[in-house]
This record gives C-alpha cells, structure tokens and sequence, in this order.
C-alpha cells in the first residue's frame, strides 16, 4: 500500500520540519505541507485541495501537526479521509487562548470589538473578526487522533486537553517535563518514542 504521512508546521515552523520524521515512517513518503494560511478560513480554502491531491496519489494518507498547524488542519481537513492523525501541542480552543492573550494585555472584549485590531506587546495582533470566526466554528473532528502534551505548556491548560481529548475520543500523552515547543534532546526523544508507539500498528 502506498502511503503518505503530511506534515503540517506550527507558528515560525517550515514544512522542511518533515525530515526529521522519514526514519519513524521508513515505509512512507513524509511530505512536509509549505502553506500560505494565516487563518482557519484561509486553511479551510488551502488545505482540503492539497490533501486531496495526495488521496489522488496515495492509497492512505495520515497527518503529522504542529501547534497551529494542528488547529488549522482541525478546521479545514475533518472531511479529508485522514486515516489517523498524530498532533503535537495542538491549539484545541483558539477562543480560550485569544481571551487569555487579551487578559495578558489588559485588553476587554468590548475595546477589541471597538477597535478591530489591538497589537500586543508580546507580538500577536488581537483581531475581532478573528475571535469572532472562531467562536462561530466549533471543532468538529472524527479521526483516529493521538496527542502529544507538554505538562508545562504555556498556551493550552491541561484541562482543556483532556476535555478536547476526551470529546474527539484521543489518545492523550503527557510528558510532564515537555514544553508548548518540543525541542531539547529529552523532549524530541519523548516524542519520537511517542511517535513509534502509537503509529505501531496502524501505519
């Protein structure tokens, strides 16, 4: 059977990320997806038709995503025939996060609204059409997923994860010591094993 394994990069990411995941699916063709997407209504319009045209060429295709990259796919590819999808630190309640970021810059609901978009000193651009998209566009996920968490995640609660998990049937892995950003030598290493266990058998 021929197979792909997409990779789909978080904030400041690249799709050339891909390569460190070829020798946990020596079998696969890993390809790492270079979108253009700011948004989850431009990943909606981007994603469906990239993932489409790997089905064309692949008998399976599954999902490898990143931080936003994971919440983007969440949004645009539920009705892509994903086989199972294996997600890293994702965004799982985008609205939770921006009301959190509005608290971090003393920002109320009803300025934002006033004024359309804030800048933060922390560099993100508070939009209100943005929390408003989301806000409207719930999640609606069906896919065999596996989920990897970092006990110190400074974007995402734990228990948000474990509600978001618990609701789309996930499989929930925390590394207690593991970061929003997976990086170090322990923590790459936790995730590789990740990685191995859970696509074992399915892939």
């Amino acid at each position: 059977m021929k197979t792909a394994v997409v990779y789909i990069h978080g904030k400041g990411g690249s799709a050339a990320e891909s390569a460190h995941y070829e020798p946990l699916f020596p079998e696969c063709d890993v390809i790492g997806f270079d979108y253009h997407a700011q948004t989850p209504w431009e990943a909606k319009a981007e994603f469906p038709a990239y993932v489409a045209a790997l089905r064309e060429r692949y008998d399976a295709v599954y999902l490898i995503a990143n931080s936003i990259g994971a919440y983007f796919s969440l949004h645009a590819l539920a009705e892509q025939g994903i086989r199972a999808a294996f997600l890293i630190s994702p965004i799982v309640d985008m609205a939770q996060l921006i009301g959190n970021m509005m608290q971090w810059a003393g920002v109320t609901e009803a300025e934002l609204q006033q004024r359309g978009q804030i800048p933060t000193d922390f560099g993100e651009v508070l939009d209100w059409a943005y929390l408003s998209y989301v806000r409207e566009h719930p999640i609606t996920w069906h896919t065999p997923t596996f989920i990897l968490y970092g006990g110190r995640d400074d974007l995402t609660s734990r228990e948000t994860i474990t509600a978001f998990a618990e609701r789309i049937h996930a499989e929930l892995t925390i590394m207690p010591e593991g970061e929003h950003w997976f990086h170090t030598e322990e923590q790459m290493a936790f995730l590789d094993q990740w990685i191995r266990d859970a696509a074992g058998g399915i892939v």
